[in-house]
């Protein structure tokens, strides 16, 4: 997203004589950006692009920072996330697929992002919901997953449609079921 900001409108200009500087700043589930962000407090040169991570990160880790510290500027975009399937598989709704998952003596493998962030919040949640069991597989990031799902070496993922949505066309192998459970 920053990257985007950037091309779009991250040159200096007459009325921004400074451009925009992308820095990546990985490490602790975000931890190490709002950090950084959180210590540049007054600084009106410095922003960050964040995820739900805003929130999960710091219950998760107990990083000294809460998403109060800083000053929401504007919602750029909303992720949402989908619970996907191999196409290889006879199932064509959530409903299909948790039924089976509940039928099964052992437990389901769900691919995700990283540990204890939106991909896994999200397969916890549906666990509770839905009196299923996975086991979650974290990847390093949801490009991963999708070809993990696609190789079959996971069995679902619950993942952004803008990662997966390159693996999945109508007689690809990866597809999300289209109606809740």
């Amino acid at each position: 997203m920053a990257r985007v900001i950037h091309g779009i409108g991250g040159r200096s200009t007459s009325s921004r004589p400074r451009p925009i500087i992308v820095v990546n700043k990985s490490g602790g589930a975000g931890a190490e950006g709002f950090l950084h962000v959180k210590g540049k407090k007054g600084d009106a040169h410095t922003i960050i692009i964040t995820l739900s991570n805003l929130f999960t990160t710091p219950l998760h880790t107990g990083v000294p920072f809460s998403w109060k510290d800083l000053t929401p500027v504007a919602r750029l975009a909303l992720d949402q996330f989908i619970l996907w399937v191999n196409a290889e598989t006879p199932y064509k709704t959530a409903k299909e697929y948790l039924a089976a998952v509940k039928e099964k003596k052992r437990d389901d493998e769900d691919g995700g992002t990283g540990s204890a962030q939106e991909d896994q919040i999200l397969t916890i949640m549906l666990e509770q919901a839905q009196g299923v069991k996975f086991i979650y597989v974290p990847f390093k990031g949801g490009g991963e997953v999708c070809v993990n799902l696609v190789g079959k070496h996971v069995d679902s993922t619950v993942n952004n449609p803008a990662e997966c949505v390159s693996h999945w066309k109508p007689t690809a192998s990866a597809r999300w079921p289209c109606s809740t459970p």
